[in-house]
């Protein structure tokens, strides 16, 4: 891959139904990757004001820039969210990715954590896993792999590890405004 290819992300809940579609997204290319990711064969996706169509029919535009990781065999992903104060993170303990072609599913396990701009970090949505967890009948190896993405992200966030480097981050998000000539 010499250059960004779009791509589309795929969100699914447990039960098979779909839960979120990002329309419009580049894929870093292979060649482009820091070190760390290629080690981990990340997938590495940018996005700027992409349309975002939720389960309800909803649909709306992303307000801030976003650098997304999507590591093989992790369950959960990260979502690096460009804002004018810094760089947030919003981390997805979700199933691994799955990419075929021009297409990035996974199944989201409703539990997040937000990393904020000045490091804190805050465990959310445990009461929406929580009923979800009863609602979809997660096995227990479901469950176990939950819990093990869950303290990997934050292990990860305490230990400044990949994908949580703001200048890595945004080496990314430069390149691509570069490549499409257009600084923002």
């Amino acid at each position: 891959m010499e250059h960004y290819e779009q791509c589309v992300i795929k969100s699914f809940k447990h039960n098979g139904h779909i839960h979120r579609l990002w329309e419009q997204n580049w894929l870093v290319p292979e060649w482009r990757l820091a070190d760390a990711q290629r080690q981990e064969s990340a997938i590495v996706v940018i996005n700027r004001q992409t349309p975002i169509q939720e389960a309800s029919g909803k649909q709306w535009v992303s307000r801030v820039p976003a650098v997304s990781f999507f590591l093989p065999g992790q369950w959960f992903n990260v979502v690096a969210l460009i804002e004018e104060e810094g760089v947030r993170y919003y981390c997805n303990i979700a199933s691994p990715p799955y990419r075929q072609e021009s297409v990035v599913t996974y199944i989201d396990y409703d539990l997040d954590v937000i990393r904020t701009i000045d490091g804190s970090r805050y465990v959310v949505d445990q009461d929406e896993y929580e009923r979800h967890k009863t609602l979809y009948h997660y096995p227990q190896l479901v469950q176990n792999k939950v819990k093990e993405g869950l303290y990997t992200v934050l292990d990860r966030i305490d230990h400044n590890q990949s994908p949580f480097g703001d200048d890595t981050v945004m080496a990314y998000y430069r390149d691509w405004c570069v490549m499409h000539g257009d600084l923002e």
